[in-house]
């Protein structure tokens, strides 16, 4: 092993504890570092800044034991001798230990061209968060133990969606980034029991403070409306969750799931974050004649059949069954409308899929589109003469929020987030989404009552709305400022 990389990083670790300035280091001079404060926060960043790996918990008792019984010097020289710690790497990759910095954690943003629900409000956020303030985007890097900082093209993916047109190189080589003493956030959803154990750690060890967006409780409060495999790896998120320091919910509703969740981790000694609600924004975007006029042609759209629309990925939880039966009743009653589903990722929906087949083969004016561009779904927003969206469960239903703030009714649930946005903006008739008929009803409200549809119309164009700007700063003085 050179002494040279070596030395670096026993500088990065005094530097880390004593905040100075060390480019580079002995080991008797980091050894003297960690017994000034031999705590187990010290034998986390030991860990992290010399192997090069982000611990778990257990990973950091172990060798917090094993520094009282032999000694700083032995964790420090079992941490430097790891086997395969670099893989096929000549060099060891050098480690940066962020001091004070603010660390974003935004790994599945930076890898996807496409906008789900959990995406757009990271990508509306972190967009603002890197003009606004001085941030850190980091991702993990392909051993699954470490934090990088983001290549050009990761970046731009994760501010913009932006599709890669080169290959990012020399990855490996990139410095390992070790957060210390500043904060870390997470504004996406981490389920991976590799990805959450790490940051569990990293929250109760690492002296930072930590944030992360809470979406929902949905695997475990709708456990059969997720894929399989779904739930346990939701645990691992609350497991690391745990440790963090607050939870922005994104709804009063996501809020109370968060809330019972809290609560039982009394019996654990753990005390849980602070939870507090940072309402998601409904700001529309304009549609323009171009978006428009593409939107028309690609599904055919017919002035005299006014256009119904569903926003959101086909999975049973959204409950796109409902609407085709609630569909199928209106129709044979006679009423004429096109529907349309808008949606990205799918799964479970051979049902879905198969009955959009039945009805094409029926000559119904049904369509089904996946993954369109942003202008587009704002034309198609615009377009419509109300939006269907009959969840059983969500976090926030940011489809029923953008329906509403582009002037557009939405017919959907009863309870929940859904309710909370309706009785916010109005403009919407809300339904019980277990009940087929009375998704049918809200439907042929607002095709057979122009009064009601007006109405409606009005309540939605009349509330003020709140943008990502406010979204974004709001949580910044939560995660941040306010800590």
């Amino acid at each position: 092993m050179s002494g040279d990389w070596l030395s670096r990083r026993y500088g990065a670790l005094v530097s880390a504890l004593d905040g100075s300035q060390t480019p580079t280091a002995t080991i008797v001079e980091a050894v003297a570092a960690v017994e000034r404060d031999p705590s187990e926060e010290t034998t986390w960043l030991v860990l992290a800044a010399l192997s090069g790996h982000l611990p778990t918990e257990r990973e950091v008792q172990t060798a917090h034991r094993t520094m009282q019984l032999n000694g700083a010097r032995s964790v420090i020289e079992s941490s430097m001798t790891a086997p395969g710690r670099f893989g096929a790497l000549r060099q060891p990759p050098a480690v940066e230990v962020l001091r004070n910095a603010v660390i974003i954690d935004i790994m599945h943003t930076a890898e996807t061209e496409l906008a789900t629900g959990i995406q757009r409000v990271a990508r509306e956020t972190v967009r603002r968060w890197n003009t606004d303030h001085d941030v850190v985007f980091v991702t993990w890097r392909d051993d699954r133990r470490s934090l990088r900082r983001l290549t050009a093209s990761e970046h731009a993916r994760a501010l913009y969606g932006t599709h890669a047109t080169t290959k990012d190189k020399h990855v490996g080589r990139m410095p390992i980034v070790v957060p210390w003493q500043g904060h870390f956030l997470l504004p996406e959803l981490a389920a991976e029991p590799w990805r959450t154990e790490r940051i569990a750690a990293l929250a109760r060890f690492s002296r930072s403070r930590s944030g992360v967006i809470g979406f929902d409780c949905v695997p475990l409060t709708s456990v059969e409306t997720v894929a399989d495999g779904m739930a346990s790896h939701f645990a691992w998120n609350l497991g690391a969750v745990a440790h963090m320091d607050r939870v922005a919910s994104i709804s009063r509703a996501a809020g109370i799931e968060y809330g019972g969740w809290r609560r039982m981790l009394a019996p654990t000694g753990i005390a849980g974050p602070q939870i507090e609600t940072v309402f998601l924004p409904s700001e529309a975007e304009d549609a323009t004649d171009e978006a428009l006029a593409k939107f028309k042609s690609m599904i055919g759209y017919n002035e005299s059949d006014p256009l119904v629309l569903v926003v959101g990925s086909h999975e049973p939880r959204k409950n796109h069954m409902a609407v085709l039966s609630a569909a199928e009743t209106l129709w044979l009653e006679g009423h004429r409308f096109q529907l349309v589903f808008v949606g990205g990722n799918s799964w479970n929906s051979r049902a879905f899929t198969a009955q959009i087949t039945r009805m094409h083969s029926d000559n119904r004016t049904v369509l089904s589109i996946s993954g369109i561009a942003d202008p587009l779904l704002w034309a198609a927003y615009r377009l419509a003469r109300f939006t269907v969206f009959p969840s059983v469960n969500e976090g926030f239903g940011l489809p029923v929020g953008e329906s509403l703030s582009a002037g557009t009714p939405v017919v959907t649930s009863q309870h929940g987030s859904m309710r909370e946005i309706a009785e916010l903006a109005g403009g919407a008739v809300l339904v019980n989404p277990y009940d087929d008929d009375s998704v049918a009803d809200g439907m042929r409200s607002l095709i057979e009552n122009d009064v009601l549809l007006g109405q409606l119309r009005l309540e939605a164009l009349n509330h003020p709305t709140r943008g990502w700007d406010d979204y974004a700063a709001e949580l910044w003085d939560y995660f941040v400022v306010g800590d």
